[in-house]
C-alpha cells in the first residue's frame, strides 16, 4: 500500500522535527513547511492526503491559509494545530473550512487518532451506495446537484448553467451522509461518530458550525432552511 502523504505546516523547528519523525515512524510520508505562504502553496499544488496546519505562522497565519485554500477549491482535509484553546478560535477555524482542531499541548496518540479518523473519512471518491436512490451517481435537490463520483457539489443558475459550490471534504461528507439517510433524525453524537469518526466532548459546537456553513452553501434561504432542518431537542434531518 502506498504511504499516505502529510503536509506539516509548523514554524517551530523542534516540534516540526519531533512530529515529523513520529509520523514517519508510523508509516506516513511527511513534508514540512515552516511558514504560511509556502505551506499554502504546497497544499494548493496538491498531492497530499492531509494537512496539519499550525495557526501561529510567519508570513500568513493558519486561519488565513485555511480560508484561502478552501476558497481556491482545495478540499484536502485540514487538521489545525494551535496553542489557542478558546472556543471562539475553534469555531473560527471550523467556519473557515478546517476539518478538525487540536489544541497544544496534545498527546501524540490523540493526534494519530485524529489523523487516522480524517484519512478514513476522506475516502469519498467511490460511488454512492444503494441507499442513495438505488445506485444513483448523483442526487439533486432544489438547485443543487451532488456528484458522488467526483465528490463535487454544483448549483444551477438562472440560465441553466452549473457552477461549482466550494465545499470542504468534511462538508461534502456531512452532506452525503445526510442525503444517504434522508428523512432520518441524527443527533450530534451520531454525526460525530459517522462523519468525523471519533467522539467529541458534549460541549463541542463542531456539528452545529459545519451544518451552519453547509446551509450557507446549499440552502436557498440559510436563515430558514428547507433541506437541512433542525429537529429541536433531537438533532438534524435532511428533507430533500
Amino acid at each position: 500500500m502506498t504511504s499516505r502523504r502529510l503536509l506539516l505546516v509548523e514554524d517551530e523547528p523542534s516540534l516540526a522535527r519531533t512530529l515529523g519523525d513520529r509520523l514517519a515512524a508510523e508509516g506516513y510520508e511527511v513534508e514540512v513547511a515552516g511558514d504560511g505562504p509556502s505551506g499554502q502553496q504546497l497544499a494548493a499544488d496538491g498531492g497530499f492526503d492531509l494537512v496539519l496546519l499550525d495557526v501561529n505562522l510567519p508570513g500568513k497565519n493558519g486561519f488565513d491559509v485555511c480560508r484561502d485554500l478552501r476558497q481556491g477549491g482545495t478540499s484536502t482535509p485540514i487538521l489545525m494545530l494551535t496553542a489557542r484553546n478558546e472556543l471562539v478560535d475553534r469555531v473560527l477555524g471550523l467556519k473557515l473550512g478546517a476539518d478538525d482542531y487540536l489544541a497544544k499541548p496534545f498527546e501524540t496518540l490523540e493526534l494519530l487518532a485524529r489523523i487516522e479518523a480524517l484519512l478514513r473519512r476522506s475516502q469519498v471518491g467511490t460511488p454512492a451506495p444503494d441507499t442513495v436512490a438505488g445506485a444513483a451517481r448523483s442526487y439533486c435537490f432544489g438547485d443543487i446537484r451532488v456528484d458522488f463520483d467526483s465528490a463535487r457539489v454544483w448549483r444551477k443558475g438562472d440560465g441553466g448553467a452549473e457552477s461549482e459550490v466550494a465545499c470542504s471534504a468534511l462538508e461534502y461528507r456531512l452532506l452525503r451522509f445526510l442525503i444517504e439517510h434522508r428523512g432520518q433524525v441524527h443527533d450530534r453524537d451520531r454525526l460525530l461518530d459517522e462523519v468525523w469518526g471519533y467522539d467529541a466532548t458534549p460541549t463541542t459546537r463542531t456539528v452545529d458550525v459545519h451544518v451552519s456553513s453547509l446551509r450557507q452553501k446549499v440552502e436557498p434561504n440559510p436563515g430558514r432552511p428547507e433541506f437541512i432542518v433542525t429537529v429541536h431537542g433531537l438533532g438534524y434531518r435532511f428533507d430533500g
